[in-house]
């Protein structure tokens, strides 16, 4: 009898082993027929690049493959299409998400972020009520669209920060000879990686496949998104248009940009002065007024 239960114990074992190696095979077919499909998918439309966002590497295998098919080719999302489009690029998100991926990115946080906080609450490691939960789904709607907004404001400024050095690249490559496109394709090459040297690469490489240079002026603009580089290219372009010198051009807007970039630091200097201000009144001065006359005021009550 002791033979018999030893050997339904290696049976049962086995099983378990067998059963095990079943799954893991399985999984291993699905995992590589999704791998395959979303290869196909960023060949096709040119997104879901790997991303700096924890949040977005932790869901991506389930809004890739369960809710990007209900959004992708829906005429009811166009509109959203088209705003996301413009809004990814200038976030510098293009190689991370194509509008569908983002927009199923936000519908899936609906149910995300309520699933977590009921979880948290189930282990009795967070204490929300279940209104609050539930308001979650909202939050998550919208945290895709703040996060976006960071990373494009984020982006803008490293762009205004390297303005003037690459406009003093351009203007001196322009005055050694070069045309204006060579001098691009040199700040390219010499100049430190970054989003405004990443622009003048794009816009090197629509020049090449046929757009004119106001045009790709013109999309970068768009791309870009900023005041600043708007009315740089209406320069360069009205420039190009009347055939003034485009290195002088180039000079007098490298100034113009170190001394708007001036005044903008006078005047948050300015504005954190008044800030300083009201904690100074009410926090720092009280305490150095007690420091001082503390003593004075306890002895004389103290009668000594």
């Amino acid at each position: 009898m002791d033979f018999l239960g030893l050997d339904k114990q290696l049976v049962i074992q086995a099983a378990y082993v067998l059963v095990a190696l079943a799954t893991f095979i399985v999984a291993r077919m699905l995992f590589h027929e999704q791998e395959a499909r979303q290869a196909q998918e960023n060949l096709a439309e040119g997104g879901g690049k790997g991303s700096s966002n924890s949040l977005v590497r932790l869901t991506k295998p389930f809004y890739s493959q369960y809710v990007v098919p209900m959004v992708r080719g829906k005429p009811f999302w166009e509109n959203q299409r088209k705003r996301y489009r413009r809004k990814l690029i200038a976030a510098g998100l293009k190689e991370e998400f194509n509008p569908d991926e983002f927009i199923a990115f936000k519908i899936l946080l609906i149910a995300f972020f309520p699933l977590v906080g009921g979880l948290l609450k189930a282990l009795d490691m967070l204490d929300l009520d279940r209104t609050l939960i539930l308001l979650s789904g909202v939050v998550g709607w919208f945290y895709p669209d703040i996060w976006m907004k960071s990373r494009a404001e984020a982006r803008q400024k490293a762009i205004l920060k390297s303005m003037p050095f690459i406009v003093d690249l351009l203007a001196l490559s322009t005055e050694a000879g070069l045309d204006f496109v060579g001098a691009i394709g040199k700040v390219v090459e010499k100049a430190a990686p970054g989003p405004l040297v990443d622009e003048f690469s794009q816009l090197l490489k629509e020049i090449k496949v046929g757009a004119s240079r106001q045009e790709a002026l013109r999309e970068m603009t768009l791309r870009i998104d900023m005041q600043e580089m708007n009315s740089f290219v209406a320069i360069l372009i009205s420039a190009d248009q009347m055939g003034a010198s485009i290195g002088k051009i180039l000079r007098q807007q490298s100034d113009a940009i170190r001394s708007e970039r001036m005044l903008r630091a006078e005047k948050a200097g300015a504005a954190a002065s008044q800030k300083v201000l009201l904690p100074l009144v009410f926090f720092i001065v009280p305490a150095v007024f007690l420091m001082i006359a503390g003593p004075f005021i306890a002895g004389a009550f103290s009668g000594k």
